[in-house]
């Protein structure tokens, strides 16, 4: 599973709720769309996704969460508050959709996104963030929640 990124995740469980929602209504049974809400929450963790990744541009280190090794540890911008400002963002983007579909199955999917980079993606990246930042990556994940 961690050879597949989140985005690639959420990419699928996004193909397999639209799937659910176009087999059923079920708007009929709670009709959950709220387009402005959708549209809010979908900007934000835009935002949260393209401001970590254009500092970890500008640190020049990788994008790739399988990557062998980062180039630097990056603690500033979003970092300050969320060790996973990329994940939150795509969390954050596909409860957008959900809010702006109003269906039910779509609101598994920022559910599923969540559980796979919480229990799979972060704890492999977090380990190899130890082994190669050390100290600096302890203190940084005492001073920084996991997620918010």
């Amino acid at each position: 599973m961690v050879q597949l990124p989140p985005p690639v995740w959420g990419l699928i469980y996004l193909a397999l709720a639209s799937g659910a929602s176009a087999a059923f209504d079920w708007r009929d049974i709670v009709d959950l769309q709220s387009i402005s809400l959708g549209v809010v929450i979908g900007v934000v963790g835009l935002i949260f996704m393209f401001w970590a990744v254009s500092l970890f541009r500008a640190a020049g280190t990788e994008l790739n969460p399988t990557s062998e090794s980062n180039k630097a540890l990056v603690i500033k911008g979003p970092y300050a508050f969320t060790r996973n400002p990329m994940y939150l963002g795509i969390t954050l983007l596909s409860l957008g959709i959900a809010f702006g579909v109003g269906s039910l199955p779509m609101f598994l999917v920022p559910i599923l996104i969540f559980a796979t980079a919480n229990w799979v993606h972060i704890p492999f990246e977090e380990a190899k963030m130890r082994r190669q930042f050390g100290a600096a990556y302890n203190d940084f994940i005492h001073k920084v929640r996991r997620w918010i």
